[in-house]
């Protein structure tokens, strides 16, 4: 019997984890990144994109819900919504929950990611892509914000790593063009990394997102799949999430009909809010904003890596 092959990624030059790949199910190097998918005992059917696993079906809930619905509930009442990348679908569907949603705009890079994810990832965005008041806008997301007259009440920027072009989506500069076709009081969650390996990207990201809004709360989740503590956070001009109590959040799904969750509810909004003093030593830190054309010390892009070699004995 043929071994399953083992695919690795590297999350730092001393840190990584592996997952056996038992069955490819499609691969393509796109115009802009190469993204596989493929079939693992534990995680079910798993996208990977340049090397980093993204996205697989049994686990995405640790990650989609945190960035879809701490923002959300803590809105008086989400209508119109702009994902940035999440070319899985998983966000959008998660938006697609809230029963006040009347519009989610996805902008994406790469159409072959939203391809490979509505023909092999339909557990994940659970056929959001065909949803009504879901339209897909395939481009440069900054191309998008600087010119759209439509106006947001959450925006979720569900977006691979900050390297090369990406820099560009996490800079003080993408963050104040995000601002600006927010409604008062909305709501933007992004991603900030790990703060196991990747403390210098937290600081800085936090400190271009602190830089433009007024709210900056952090939360903390740990991602099965990442095989590490995930920090996202949530920015507003108005809206905190931190002065709902644990009973008011629970309320507020119980009145707006949201269902399908495996992982929010009241004591897990305050759960995520919940800082250790290692994170907060980290926020206290000095750090510049990022600004285009800026390289964090402690991303890399994968092609500029060695190989992982995997081997069991």
């Amino acid at each position: 019997m043929t071994a399953p092959r083992l695919v690795a990624e590297r999350l730092n030059a001393d840190f990584g984890l592996y997952l056996s790949d038992t069955r490819t199910l499609a691969q393509k190097q796109s115009p802009w990144q190469r993204i596989e998918v493929f079939e693992n005992p534990q995680f079910g059917r798993v996208m990977r994109i340049d090397d980093a696993f993204m996205t697989s079906e049994r686990d995405e809930f640790f990650y989609h819900e945190p960035m879809v619905h701490l923002p959300a509930i803590a809105h008086p009442g989400v209508r119109r919504a702009l994902v940035v990348g999440g070319g899985d679908g998983g966000a959008a569907e998660e938006l697609l929950k809230l029963p006040g949603i009347e519009r989610v705009v996805m902008a994406e890079l790469d159409a072959d990611v939203v391809a490979m994810a509505r023909e092999w990832l339909g557990s994940i965005h659970k056929g959001a892509f065909d949803d009504p008041r879901f339209e897909l806008r395939v481009g440069d997301a900054r191309d998008f914000i600087a010119t759209t007259d439509e106006r947001f009440d959450q925006i979720v920027l569900d977006l691979t790593d900050p390297f090369g072009p990406a820099v560009e989506l996490y800079t003080a500069e993408f963050y104040a063009a995000c601002r600006r076709i927010l409604n008062p009081g909305g709501v933007v969650s992004l991603h900030l990394g790990s703060p196991i390996h990747l403390q210098e990207s937290m600081r800085r990201i936090g400190a271009s997102v602190r830089a433009v809004f007024p709210i900056f709360r952090p939360y903390l989740q740990y991602v099965p799949l990442y095989g590490t503590l995930w920090c996202m956070a949530m920015a507003s001009d108005s809206t905190d999430p931190a002065l709902l109590s644990a009973q008011e959040v629970d309320a507020r799904i119980a009145e707006r009909g949201i269902g399908g969750l495996e992982l929010y509810n009241g004591a897990t909004h305050h759960a995520l809010l919940a800082q250790p003093n290692f994170v907060r030593a980290l926020f206290a830190q000095p750090a510049e904003p990022l600004k285009s054309g800026d390289v964090l010390g402690d991303v890399r892009d994968p092609a500029e890596l060695p190989p992982v070699v995997v081997t069991t004995g």
